[in-house]
């Protein structure tokens, strides 16, 4: 089941992150960033009362953005990651988003496959281009 998460899903979402979350993530995952997000932002997979999978699917005003998608490694390959990018698609195409962007590590070959599977590119011609504000 998916559905948004609440302030008492944080604890477990942070988990699974640790668990899960992509060798290419650099930002630290914690409670008081969950904590910022808007609500309804932050989804999560709910399987025999346990979250096995999370995704962040966020509007700015001019895009969505999904980031920080992971499913247990015991619970992939079940079509969770999929649903979990459907559900953020109809939440940010309900909030007016005219695209989405999803931030993917280079070279994560299951992550890669995971996003073109769902119809997503590989926008080369755009770079992202970050800086450490801490």
């Amino acid at each position: 089941m998916i559905r948004n998460a609440t302030s008492h899903d944080f604890p477990a979402v942070l988990a699974l992150w640790g668990e899960a979350r992509s060798g290419h993530a650099e930002t630290e995952d914690t409670l008081e960033a969950i904590e910022r997000l808007d609500d309804g932002a932050l989804l999560v997979y709910e399987s025999d009362q346990e979250i096995v999978g999370a995704l962040i699917a966020a509007f700015d005003g001019w895009r969505g953005n999904m980031y920080r998608l992971a499913v247990t490694p015991g619970h992939r390959r079940a079509g969770i990651a999929r649903r979990l990018v459907e559900a953020g698609e109809t939440r940010l195409k309900a909030q007016g988003a005219p695209k989405v962007t999803a931030l993917v590590g280079r070279g994560d070959t299951q992550a890669e496959g995971l996003w073109r599977a769902a119809g997503y590119k590989d926008d080369v011609e755009i770079g992202r281009w970050v800086r450490a504000l801490g």
